[in-house]
């Protein structure tokens, strides 16, 4: 018998948004509920300062200003330490809010955590995704498997942002 647990439930558009509080690079806690009033993007990547995640880090950090403008914020989780995350920061220049899920149980609740494949073969790990909550909480988009490189143009175009 296998060792991996199922897929967990993804979430859908209507679905309400899990709360979380989890740790920032800044010492501080992010929580879903104080960002209420604000439509929330919320990506889950797999590790700090890995190529991949480097270029959607750097691409949310990028289009910042222009989604605050439009009344979003940016949050993004991976399960590294705040420590690792902070480093990630300071070398590339983000300024989004960076959050630490070390036990990956927000990603489980997202449907961010679970079964994938990896090269071919079945692994238990973070699945790159991006949901964003609307003001009151709500699930507007849930998008899994999503590519690092072009995601956030991809995004903006699916809320007609452009």
């Amino acid at each position: 018998m296998s060792e991996t647990t199922p897929s967990p439930a993804r979430l859908s558009p209507g679905d309400q948004a899990p709360d979380f509080a989890l740790p920032t690079d800044t010492g501080d806690v992010v929580r879903l509920s104080d960002l209420r009033g604000s439509k929330v993007i919320v990506y889950f990547y797999p590790a700090a300062m890995t190529p991949g995640c480097t270029k959607q880090a750097c691409d949310f950090t990028d289009s910042l200003d222009s989604l605050r403008g439009q009344g979003y914020e940016v949050v993004g989780v991976s399960p590294d330490k705040p420590a690792k995350l902070a480093k990630f920061r300071e070398r590339d220049g983000l300024t989004l809010t960076l959050a630490s899920d070390e036990d990956k149980q927000v990603m489980t609740s997202y449907g961010a955590f679970g079964e994938k494949k990896l090269y071919g073969k079945v692994v238990q790990g973070v699945i790159r995704s991006t949901v964003v909550v609307d003001e009151q909480g709500v699930v507007e988009v849930a998008q899994y498997n999503v590519k690092a490189t072009g995601h956030v143009a991809k995004l903006r175009k699916d809320l007609g942002l452009d």
